[in-house]
Parts: structure tokens; C-alpha cells; sequence
């Protein structure tokens, strides 16, 4: 594999502190997020608030951009737009709250008529979605990354160690605190969308930390002359170059996702972009040294 750095002789470990300090800050804001989520006092999309969905089905082909700003000339106003260009139809998704859900759609419709009036359409379905229907979302979102984290814990337990497990897990769910807290942070809205992102980096997370983890034992076995700190140093080191090419590899490919890939993935994108920076460092910086700091030592040293 293209080796970008050679023959690095970083202190990672003797770091740790100042990672500590940075890490714990990007968490505890991750969980002043979820706490705001769970109060409903976030920007929450239309699957956590409640809201309406239309489908529209038009004559002629209709041009997403030209939909969404008559929208919002309308009046219109958080709103999302999914567009199935080969059947004509386009999806709006509008967040209100609960005494406007019965009055949104007569009004999203009747804007599309009065500005759109040389392409017909048909509605070909109006769902709506309820507060109780989103906070039930909210839930069932919630155990989707719980039961991730906790498949993590016993995945790395049975293949490591446990002391592992748990460096492997607090640092997947520092990522996931970490994205969530900034989303948070920008005002961007938490939605369906944004969790699947969330799964998405706390695999990505796992796999790079593996990786490091994997070079830690087979060192631990092989330098049973020297400490424990020195060997997880080496071996961050030794797998550095690998570590930051195949960051940069799909930190490529979100950041095309984010330039070009629309506005329906733009926040997908977005957590990506974050994520992948944010489970690299935690790779290094918080997986490796909570293996360090909760039993120092050699799990896998012949005698």
C-alpha cells in the first residue's frame, strides 16, 4: 500500500491528556444533544416532530430547485424535497406542529397551483406523522445505535480482549456523541437520515480501529522486552500511513457527496465528512489509550 509517511516515531500515548481533555468536551456536548432530542428541543426533522408528507405525481418532468423556491416564496418553510425524475414525481416533506398538520398539505398544494399552473399533477398519497409517531422514532432510533455499540462490545471481546472491547466501544461512542453534538451545535436538523449516517461512521470507527488493534497484539506478543506504552506507540506508528490513506480515501468520496451529491444527501454527506475525521483520530488518540490506562499489562505476551 502507498506509504504517504515513513518511519514515524510520534508519542501518541504521551498525548493522551490533552485527548482526554478534547474528547470529553466533543462528549459531553453530544450528550447535552441527546438530552435536548429527547425534551424534543432540537431541530428535529418531520420523522422525530411529526408532519406531513405529500407525493406528487406532474404531467412533465419538474425541476427540484424551481419546486422548493416556490415553496418558500410561498411561505413555505422547513421543508424537504425528494424528487423521481423517471416517473415525474416529487416528494415534500413539511415539519409542523400538531395543529397545523391538517391545514400544511391544502396549503403546499394550493401554492404548486397558483405558481406551477402550466404542469398538472395528481396527489398520489398524503401521509401524516404525528408527535406520538415521532417520539416513537426517536426511541427506536435510539436502540438502533444502542444495540450497534453493544454488538461492538461483544464483537472486540470475543476476537481481543475485553480491555479492548471497552476502548473499542468508549471510542464509538465518542464518535457518535462527537457528530451528534456538533449537528447539534450548527442547528442542523436531526433526522432519519443523520442516524443512518451515525451507524455508518460507528462502523467505519470500529473497522479503523481494528486495524491499530491488530498490529497492538501482534507487537504485545512479539517485544516482550519492552513496555507495554512504547509497543502501542510503535504499532499507531507502524500502521500511521495506512491509518491516514484510507482516511483520506473516503474522506474523497464525502466530500464529493457533499459538493455534488444534492440536497437530499447533503447532511449525510456531512456526517461523513465529520465522522471519518472525528473516528480517525479516536482510533489513535482515545481507543488505544483506554486499552492502555484499564489494564497496562500484556494481555498476549508468551511466557
Amino acid at each position: 500500500m502507498l506509504e504517504l509517511i515513513k518511519n514515524t516515531k510520534i508519542d501518541f500515548l504521551g498525548k493522551r491528556k490533552f485527548a482526554f481533555i478534547f474528547s470529553g468536551i466533543l462528549s459531553i456536548i453530544g450528550i447535552i444533544a441527546i438530552v435536548q432530542i429527547a425534551n424534543g428541543r432540537a431541530n428535529l426533522g418531520i420523522d422525530f416532530a411529526g408532519g406531513t408528507a405529500i407525493q406528487l405525481k406532474f404531467e412533465k418532468s419538474i425541476n427540484l430547485h424551481e419546486v422548493r423556491k416556490v415553496l418558500e416564496d410561498g411561505g413555505v418553510k422547513d421543508f424537504d424535497l425528494q424528487d423521481l425524475p423517471t416517473v415525474n414525481k416529487i416528494l415534500i416533506r413539511a415539519k409542523k406542529t400538531e395543529q397545523q398538520l391538517g391545514q400544511i398539505s391544502d396549503s403546499i398544494t394550493g401554492i404548486i397551483n397558483q405558481r406551477l399552473p402550466a404542469n398538472k399533477y395528481v396527489v398520489d398519497s398524503t401521509t401524516i406523522i404525528g408527535p406520538k409517531v415521532g417520539g416513537k422514532l426517536r426511541a427506536d432510533a435510539a436502540k438502533a445505535i444502542a444495540f450497534a455499540i453493544v454488538g461492538i462490545l461483544i464483537y472486540i471481546a470475543i476476537r481481543f480482549k475485553f480491555n479492548f472491547a471497552v476502548g473499542a466501544t468508549i471510542a464509538t461512542c465518542h464518535d457518535v456523541l462527537a457528530v451528534l453534538g456538533v449537528f447539534y451545535l450548527l442547528g442542523r436538523e436531526i433526522n432519519l437520515i443523520l442516524v443512518t449516517a451515525l451507524l455508518t461512521i460507528a462502523g467505519y470507527s470500529l473497522t479503523d480501529t481494528v486495524v491499530v488493534f491488530d498490529r497492538i497484539r501482534e507487537n504485545l506478543r512479539m517485544k516482550v522486552k519492552e513496555s507495554t506504552e512504547t509497543v502501542m506507540n510503535v504499532s499507531i506508528n507502524e500502521v500511521l500511513s495506512r491509518t491516514i490513506v484510507t482516511s483520506f480515501t473516503v474522506l474523497l468520496t464525502s466530500l464529493a457527496l457533499f459538493f455534488f451529491g444534492g440536497e437530499v444527501i447533503h447532511d449525510f454527506a456531512l456526517a461523513m465528512i465529520m465522522g471519518v475525521i472525528i473516528g480517525t483520530y479516536s482510533s489513535i488518540f482515545v481507543a488505544s489509550p483506554i486499552v492502555l490506562l484499564w489494564g497496562g499489562k500484556r494481555p498476549f505476551a508468551r511466557k
